[in-house]
């Protein structure tokens, strides 16, 4: 899978068409070098190994920086997602160490950069993806900047259209930045995250029959008129940590709004939550995806409702190995976990996912999911649970050490065995992009948590 084959995409790209500016004394190395990271050998020093080296490959492009979400070999050059930075920034801080603290800090403050020098708006609202090295793109211009552009403003992703804003990346964000101010103590870290639910709550409030908070704005800034179980429920935590941190009673019914919603997308007979509405009125009952199963326990801790880790667990489970069609899986080695949803796995394996890209494996493991489960497994912590998490857990940590050799970012080598890809194969989400066997920030992230058993989403 290493070679070019046209950008990977994430589910965040479906909208692609701060206060305490200081960002203070950071420097490249804070919180130790990718190579210490992974000579300590263990799974989780060198999952931390790659997200340093995500975070320090262009070290000539400023102080002020996030980490490139893939590898190189992604065909993404150097795009930073949102959501993967606030989740780095959360694994950082869940390894409890003063290196781990001085890296989220640097993340943290670079959003807090990204929301006060936004070459257009000024809102508090936080761009889809942002470049944070040079590159030459496909037709041959030059990208010549960093994630700080010579103008002071920040490298908003015009390259690929990652130009939008969605509300479940907001909140990430004003999530992991609601981790910094409790953790620090430092008040532009809160200041940001308000800012952040300011405009979620400005853009995305809606008085539509089935209510909650609708999906954000594309890069011409035209509201978008989906709504997202996956947004709202990230809105649960986020609406519920402003309110603990604030002591303002207007966000304890913002997150009741954005719960109400959640819950009506349950559905009983099947014990599993529905992705959300096209228009407000009507539900939106394919495909289903896995990250409205395990966030929602996540971020609801009801019992009530817990039983959609079992549908994950049962109907979206893959095993995936070189003797399934369109695996890259090689030869003797298997992995287990799940899939994104219920339209991967019926996935036209004759047809490649999207141009440019290979045809897909119905089999294929998505690890970032896989860790979700892991996570949301130990969390519930019935009879059982934690035995198939460890399962789930072993399975990314092979991955870890397996797949995805020979990766770089920013045209260095990662450090051996280290970033968890997105994928064991190629597979189809069924929402119009794929992932792949890349290193990734997220997926790293999300094993990380999994592993330190850290619940991102309870506020």
């Amino acid at each position: 899978m290493v070679g070019r084959q046209g950008p990977v995409v994430g589910r965040r790209s479906l909208i692609g068409a701060g206060l305490g500016v200081g960002v203070g004394a950071a420097v490249f190395g804070a919180g130790g070098s990718a190579a210490a990271y992974a000579a300590g050998g263990s799974a989780r020093r060198r999952g931390l190994g790659f997200l340093a080296a995500a975070m320090d490959g262009y070290p000539d492009h400023g102080s002020v920086r996030l980490a490139q979400s893939y590898s190189d070999q992604a065909g993404l050059f150097s795009t930073a997602f949102t959501y993967d930075n606030a989740l780095a920034v959360l694994a950082q801080l869940a390894g409890r160490t003063a290196g781990g603290l001085g890296r989220a800090v640097v993340l943290g403050d670079a959003l807090l950069y990204a929301q006060e020098h936004d070459p257009v708006y000024d809102d508090g609202r936080l761009r889809q993806a942002y470049n944070v090295g040079p590159y030459t793109f496909f037709d041959g211009s030059l990208q010549p900047d960093g994630f700080v552009r010579a103008d002071g403003t920040a490298n908003v992703g015009t390259q690929f259209g990652f130009t939008g804003t969605a509300v479940g990346d907001m909140a990430w964000a004003g999530i992991a930045l609601s981790a910094l101010a409790r953790r620090t103590g430092a008040r532009r870290f809160l200041d940001g995250a308000v800012r952040i639910g300011t405009w979620i709550e400005r853009v995305g409030r809606t008085d539509e029959p089935l209510g909650g908070y609708k999906f954000g704005v594309n890069g011409a800034d035209e509201k978008l008129p989906f709504t997202s179980t996956e947004h709202n429920t990230d809105l649960v935590c986020l609406f519920g940590r402003l309110a603990l941190l604030t002591g303002d009673r207007v966000w304890r019914e913002r997150r009741a709004r954005a719960e109400a919603f959640v819950k009506k997308m349950w559905e009983p007979a099947g014990g599993f939550f529905y992705t959300g509405t096209n228009d407000g009125v009507t539900v939106n009952k394919s495909p289903i995806p896995e990250d409205t199963q395990t966030w929602t326990h996540l971020a609801l801790d009801s019992r009530s409702y817990s039983r959609s880790l079992d549908w994950a667990a049962v109907e979206l489970a893959v095993v995936d190995h070189a003797g399934r069609r369109n695996s890259t899986v090689p030869t003797g080695q298997t992995y287990e976990g799940v899939t994104f949803s219920s339209a991967s796995l019926v996935a036209n394996e004759d047809a490649p996912i999207a141009e440019f890209q290979p045809k897909p494996d119905r089999s294929g493991v998505w690890f970032e999911g896989t860790a979700h489960l892991a996570l949301a497994l130990r969390d519930r912590s019935r009879a059982g649970d934690e035995t198939r998490a460890r399962r789930l857990v072993a399975s990314i940590e092979r991955a870890q050490d397996l797949l995805g050799a020979g990766q770089t970012v920013g045209g260095h080598a990662l450090p051996e065995r280290s970033g968890v890809v997105s994928a064991s194969s190629p597979l189809d989400t069924g929402f119009g992009f794929g992932y792949y066997p890349y290193r990734h920030v997220g997926a790293t992230a999300w094993y990380l948590l999994a592993a330190t058993r850290t619940n991102p989403l309870r506020a």
